[in-house]
Formats: C-alpha cells, structure tokens, sequence
C-alpha cells in the first residue's frame, strides 16, 4: 500500500494558550464495582409418583409394553415394574413434576385394554402421589 503524503500547517497540533488554559484535567472517579445481588438457587419443585395399581384382567407383556411406550423404559424395568405390581399390588412407575404425572397418569388411563387378556374391558388405574419428604 502507498503511503499518502499529507502535508500540516502544525496548526492542527498546536493549541493556542487560551485552548490550553482552558483545558483542566478533571479527576478520574473510579466506582466501586457494585456486587450483585446474591440469587437463591431455584425452589426444586416438588415432586409426584405415579403409581400403577394391581387388577387380575392385565398381562405381564401389557404392563412391559406399556411401560416401554409410555415411560420408555427398557424390557427389564418394564418387568420389574410388573412384578412388583403383582407382588405388592402397586408400583411407582415414575416420579416427576405435578403437570408431567398428571400427564402419565391420564396415558395410562387411556392406554386401552389388554388384547391378550379376554376379561381386560380397560385400562389399567393408576394415581398420583406426592413424594415423602
């Protein structure tokens, strides 16, 4: 790139007493960096399970079905679920926020009846509870 030549009276640098008497230097003011206000981590909100309950019209393989379908757990959750439900009579399939368990709980509702079974009319029932503590 070329260098421009640009010439300067000097006028331009100097400044004139007036100029110069007028300028003062005013005090730098340096402000304490204000701390922000300390937030409070988030409430965790509190938090519900879905419990499925036990009935005599509904297969092992509807419960690990379904469990899969709606819960997305694998074969071997779905199957334990299923246990315990027959054992116990009730199982948590999950535990979640109040808006999501309501959510499951009225999938579960909906989830149909067991084809496999000839005395399944519907659903399996399920509830939500709040979680101890």
């Amino acid at each position: 790139m070329a260098a421009r030549n640009i010439a300067y009276s000097g006028r331009e640098k100097r400044m004139s007493q007036e100029q110069s008497a007028a300028a003062v230097a005013e005090p730098e003011v340096r402000e304490e960096p204000k701390q922000k206000p300390r937030r409070k981590p988030p409430k965790r909100q509190p938090r519900y399970h879905v419990i499925l309950w036990n009935d005599d019209h509904h297969t092992f393989e509807y419960v690990i079905d379904m469990m899969a379908e709606l819960f997305a757990h694998p074969p071997i959750d779905g199957k334990r679920i299923a246990d315990e439900v027959h054992e116990k009579g009730k199982a948590i399939c999950c535990t979640t926020t109040l808006e999501r368990a309501e959510l499951k709980r009225d999938q579960i509702h909906a989830y149909g009846a067991d084809k496999r079974s000839q005395n399944s009319k519907g659903s399996m029932s399920a509830t939500i509870e709040p979680e101890p503590g």
